[in-house]
Formats: structure tokens, C-alpha cells, sequence
């Protein structure tokens, strides 16, 4: 007695990646990173701006206030960047 014949099962063709794929997990993706450069830029330019307040209303010769309210926006918001990226937010 001669055994059946198996024939191999062939997978289907991939579909080619289209750049323009609008997929779901894609858009979260540029909204949530797009979401946390506005709030990084927020945050530096609101302390910023509070600095140069408060230089202007002490009349300060040097913007001490500006600069240390400035670096104080760019760790809080690189601080906010790093831990949602890695909580995946």
C-alpha cells in the first residue's frame, strides 16, 4: 500500500508595507510623541517666560531668574520625557 500524498502548505504572499498605512497603533504613536515635544516645549517656554518675568520685575542686571528657571523647564521636562517613555505611556 503506497501512503497518501502530503502536499506542503504554502503560506500566503506578505502584502507589501505601504509607507502611507494609516494603522491605529501608528497614529497613537505620533499622537502620544507628538503630545509629549508640545509639553516639553511648554514647559521650557512657561518657565522661561516666568524668569523673565520676574528679572523685569526685580530689575536685575543679570537674568539670573531667567536662566535658572529655564534649566529648572529643561530638567522637569526631560525628567517627563525620559519617564514616559519608559512607562510607555
Amino acid at each position: 500500500m503506497v501512503p497518501p500524498t502530503v502536499l506542503p502548505v504554502m503560506a500566503s504572499p506578505a502584502k507589501p508595507t505601504d509607507p502611507n498605512n494609516n494603522n491605529p497603533d501608528r497614529l497613537r504613536a505620533v499622537a502620544r510623541y507628538s503630545g509629549i515635544g508640545v509639553q516639553m516645549a511648554a514647559t521650557i517656554g512657561l518657565s522661561t517666560w516666568a524668569g523673565y518675568w520676574l528679572d523685569k520685575h526685580f530689575q536685575t542686571e543679570t537674568p539670573w531668574f531667567t536662566l535658572g528657571l529655564m534649566l529648572l523647564g529643561l530638567f522637569a521636562a526631560l525628567y517627563n520625557v525620559i519617564r514616559a517613555v519608559s512607562n510607555g505611556e
